[in-house]
């Protein structure tokens, strides 16, 4: 089964760096050594350098500068909106977030033993229970984070129905979306409009690991994570990193102007993953996200079968029932196909991913999944090969196990 052809399947993951941006980080920072935060030339260069990544990246989500807190990415940013938020305000508020949020949310609120919204066979919030939740505790709640877009199944929140939720119930709160994985997908600017706190990080839309940032509304007060100098108003401390913010900013001004086009043709792409799948594997095939799948009788069925259009373009989940995903993870990377079972933090685990429990799917079932993630270069060819490769492996691992 192997192949000398390696396909990246999995962008949601890491994505490769656009084209030139490793050059313009390498240029920037051989030019741009100096500290910005200094006094001299060099450091009033590389901060004119810095003001307008900084200004490039506001414009792109359409905020202000002033706005912008450079972070080492989407992770911190998440827990400098969610920790920050908690440490300037009354210490018997709590966090609230849904069952379903990336970890770097999750995990945060509940060691704040904070509010925890479920999620329904779709991944989408479940707004009666963020209703009731929300109304109970609207006193206590701090902050409301909601992802944008699930990372493992690709679920798109409809974040201004979650803020006019939260408005009206508990307009104390701050409205937080870790919007990591939505940039390339869905407008943030408009989505997003009247949320206080925005995560994003660019190693997802082609620019370097290690660079995010955290857009913090005029007069939201938080106090800083990372304590130390006074950089960037005070809000987080370390000298900044001006190549990566120069890189990060050419890397979302390019997704954004190109993402209506990449979303036509990568949804055609990932359906073409979802219908050829069940297409060659029949019933085992339940595609996450949809709330449907296995037959007509199974328990997933609650909504329409072929309504895709909550779902990212770039964002492929299926779980593929009588299959171990660890095992076919590693026959397909054999084969050369590069993909993962959950998201990129817990691939390696033995457990199942919790945001699968959250809709609902049992564990025996959630352990086949597997996720393919798409680009801006990933071609048919490539989504037709990578199928291939996962129906021969899925009667390979039949064989082996006897089916």
């Amino acid at each position: 089964m192997s192949d000398t052809t390696s396909i990246y399947l999995d962008h949601a993951a890491s994505a490769p760096l656009l084209p030139g941006i490793a050059e313009l980080w390498a240029a920037t920072a051989i030019k741009h050594h100096a500290n910005p935060t200094g006094s001299h030339l060099a450091a009033r260069h590389a901060r004119k350098a810095l003001d307008s990544a900084r200004f490039q990246v506001a414009e792109t989500l359409g905020t202000t500068p002033d706005e912008i807190v450079f972070t080492s990415g989407g992770s911190e940013a998440n827990n400098a909106a969610i920790q920050g938020t908690l440490r300037s305000c009354n210490p018997e508020r709590v966090p609230a977030t849904t069952a379903a949020d990336h970890n770097a949310v999750l995990n945060p609120v509940r060691l704040s033993e904070g509010v925890i919204v479920g999620v329904d066979s779709r991944g989408i919030v479940d707004f009666e229970d963020l209703t009731n939740k929300v109304r109970c505790h609207k006193q206590d709640i701090a902050l409301v984070s909601v992802i944008a877009v699930n990372n493992e199944v690709g679920t798109i929140t409809p974040l201004p129905k979650v803020a006019n939720i939260v408005r009206k119930f508990a307009p104390k709160a701050l409205l937080h979306t870790d919007a990591v994985q939505a940039v390339n997908w869905i407008d943030t600017t408009t989505a997003a409009a009247d949320y206080d706190l925005i995560s994003v990080a660019a190693h997802k839309i082609g620019g370097p690991v290690g660079i995010g940032a955290l857009v913090v509304r005029d007069g939201i007060e938080l106090e800083p994570l990372i304590i130390g100098g006074g950089q960037q108003r005070g809000r987080r401390a370390g000298t900044p990193d001006v190549a990566s913010a120069v890189a990060f900013a050419a890397a979302i001004k390019e997704t954004v102007d190109q993402r209506t086009e990449s979303i036509e043709r990568t949804t055609k792409l990932r359906d073409l993953i979802f219908d050829s799948l069940t297409e060659r594997l029949g019933d085992r095939v339940i595609v996450s996200a949809t709330g449907t799948g296995g037959g007509d009788n199974s328990p997933y069925n609650e909504y329409a079968k072929d309504d895709r259009s909550h779902i990212a373009a770039g964002i492929a989940n299926v779980c593929i029932e009588g299959v171990q995903n660890e095992a076919l993870i590693f026959l397909l990377d054999t084969a050369g196909i590069q993909a993962s079972a959950a998201s990129s933090c817990s691939s390696g685990a033995q457990s199942p991913s919790h945001v699968l429990a959250a809709m609902g799917i049992p564990d025996e079932t959630a352990r086949g999944s597997l996720r393919l993630s798409l680009g801006s270069a990933t071609t048919s060819s490539e989504v037709e090969r990578a199928v291939d490769v996962i129906v021969d492996s899925v009667k390979h691992l039949d064989h082996y196990n006897g089916g």
